[in-house]
Parts: structure tokens; C-alpha cells; sequence
């Protein structure tokens, strides 16, 4: 029995969120529905210019996954590099509160501060993200610890991480002693753009080093620079034993071996867009790590996409171990 049942490696970001209009994405040069990196200055400017009522909470897109498998009731670790600033012990005890272990402590030797991201909701639900991402850049395979590596049945991988040669190695060491101690390891591709930077590398890194794969339309594609979608799936799932591929209002696609499972979903308008994917992969392993069916961890998944939504923020605000057993998931 191990330790853990999901620990996840990405970047931990402090989630800043406020509401705009979309004079305010014009005014300030934000380019609408997207993630873009920042400087620090950048990020500084970007902050300032936020309304009073935003939101703070502990973000990043894996620890987003981690902290709601952890919430339904999974034990589960996180590994990321925070500055021992006001933002980076508030990101280490967040973690901590949430039931998530936070297997790094706050680093006092190096000069770069916390990662944050600011992200402005326009009044159709739509996200446009600025990260500034400081030293969680810095995560290399000396912040893996053998002993969560090894302890854990699911690794999840975070993409946005390839984008230095050292969270790559980050990957792999992490991949390779949870799979040797018989656990599964795998990855969220994070965004077409990081694909296109590092396509040799994630292809590589899916067909030799990895259990499963997660991304949306957009990010499948781009593995293979096709516009067709069937194609890139049959690709993936030629390299990888395990592929999901969420379609936002169009469900979600499952390929296991020579099982396809295509799982609706009910459409809703969206108050906050964030952390749709996160939750929907929190609820995905969620079922894996459960051993439940493949539809039956789709619909997990879209469970709590549903309900990430329908408020501000990224993490869920209910029980969805409550709507799970409403919806007669468990």
C-alpha cells in the first residue's frame, strides 16, 4: 500500500483573481482567453491595476488537480518550489490546510519571488491569464524526494514545466521511480504553445516515459500539427496506453488499448472558466486511482468541471463527494 495515492509536480503559483470588462483587457494590452508569461515588472503593474475585491488563492495547474483529489478524501503530496516570502508560506500552509502535503519547504538561498498569475473573468465567464512564474521555473530533480516518488500510485506531470531542460529531468526522475516501484506516471500537455516549443521532447517523453496523457482538443492536435482531431488521437494512442482528451461542451474522449468511451456532458454557462481542466482531471484520477470504469471517471471528471465553473476560482466550493453520491457516481 503506498503512501500516497496522487502526487503531482508543477508549478506553485499564487492565483490572483478579479473580475473586468473588456475595456479593461484593452486598456491594460491583455490579450483576451489566454495564458501569457510575464516579467516581473509586468507582473508588478498587471497587480497593482487589479480591483480591491480579487480573490487569493494557491493555484498552478497540477497543484489545482492534487489539492481536489485531496479534498475528496485521497492523500495526496505536491511537489514545487515556493520563496519563503508573504506569498510562498501562504502557498506551503494553503496546501497544508487543504489536506495536500507540501513536500518542499519555502526556499531562503535563491533571489527569485513566488510565482503568481493574475487572471481577469470578463463578464462571459472567458479567463485571461499573465504568470509571472519566479522561482517555480527552478524545480529540477533535486526537489524530487525519493520517498514521495516512490510512495505514490499516480504521478501527474504538469507541461508547462518543459519549458527548462531542468524540470524536464524533474519529470523523468519522478516518472521513473514511481513506475519502478509500480505506480503509473503521466502528463497534462498545458497548452498548444508549450507543445509547439518542446514537440520533440513531449512526444519522446509519451511514448517512452509515461502511463497516460491528458489535453484538450487543441493541445492533442498539436502533438501531431494536424487539424484533425481522430487522427491525432489514433496517434496518441498508438504511443501511450492511456489518452484523454476533454472537448469542452462536446464531452470528453477516454482511449484505453482498444476501449473508447466518449462521455457527454450537460452544458452550462460559465461564471469563471478557471480550473475547469484541473478539476476535471482531479475528478479523472480521482476515479483511476479508485479503480473505477472509464466512463465513470469521465463523468467524475466532468462533475467537477461543472461545478469549478460555476464560481469564481479555481478549486471546487462544495463537496463533490457530495455530488458524486447525488449523481450516483460512488
Amino acid at each position: 500500500m503506498t503512501k500516497y495515492q496522487v502526487v503531482g509536480i508543477g508549478n506553485a503559483v499564487v492565483d490572483v483573481i478579479t473580475q473586468c470588462s473588456e475595456e479593461f483587457l484593452t486598456q491594460n494590452d491583455i490579450e483576451k482567453g489566454i495564458m501569457q508569461l510575464v516579467e516581473q515588472d509586468r507582473s508588478e503593474a498587471l497587480f497593482g491595476a487589479m480591483s480591491g475585491d480579487r480573490v487569493q488563492t494557491p493555484g498552478g495547474s497540477v497543484a489545482n488537480t492534487i489539492a481536489g483529489i485531496g479534498s475528496l478524501g485521497l492523500p495526496t503530496a505536491f511537489i514545487g518550489r515556493v520563496r519563503d516570502d508573504e506569498l510562498g508560506v501562504f502557498y506551503a500552509k494553503s496546501m497544508a490546510d487543504e489536506g495536500t502535503e507540501f513536500v518542499n519547504a519555502p526556499a531562503s538561498d535563491e533571489d527569485l519571488p513566488t510565482s503568481r498569475c493574475m487572471i481577469f473573468v470578463t463578464p462571459d465567464g472567458e479567463r485571461s491569464l499573465n504568470t509571472y512564474l519566479g522561482i517555480s521555473t527552478n524545480v529540477g530533480p533535486k526537489d524530487v524526494p525519493a520517498g514521495v516518488a516512490s510512495d505514490t500510485k499516480i504521478m501527474f506531470l504538469e507541461g508547462y514545466l518543459f519549458d527548462k531542460d531542468q524540470g524536464k529531468q524533474a519529470f523523468l526522475e519522478a516518472s521513473r521511480q514511481t513506475r519502478a516501484a509500480g505506480g503509473k506516471a503521466g502528463i497534462a500537455i498545458s497548452d498548444p504553445f508549450c507543445v509547439s516549443r518542446h514537440r520533440a521532447d513531449f512526444l519522446r517523453m509519451i511514448g517512452e516515459e509515461l502511463d497516460y496523457v491528458m489535453g484538450n482538443e487543441a493541445e492533442i492536435r498539436s502533438l501531431f500539427e494536424t487539424d484533425d482531431l481522430e487522427e491525432a488521437l489514433a496517434k496518441t494512442a498508438a504511443m501511450c496506453p492511456l489518452v484523454v482528451c476533454t472537448r469542452s461542451g462536446d464531452g470528453v474522449t477516454i482511449i484505453r488499448g482498444d476501449e473508447r468511451v466518449d462521455v457527454p456532458v450537460t452544458k452550462v454557462v460559465p461564471v469563471d472558466a478557471t480550473g475547469a481542466g484541473d478539476q476535471f482531471a482531479a475528478g479523472f484520477l480521482y476515479g483511476i486511482a479508485t479503480d473505477r470504469d472509464l466512463e465513470t471517471c469521465g463523468r467524475m471528471g466532468n462533475a467537477c468541471a461543472a461545478e469549478v465553473i460555476s464560481h469564481i476560482g479555481p478549486r471546487p466550493a462544495v463537496s463533490m463527494m457530495d455530488i458524486f453520491k447525488a449523481e450516483g457516481l460512488v
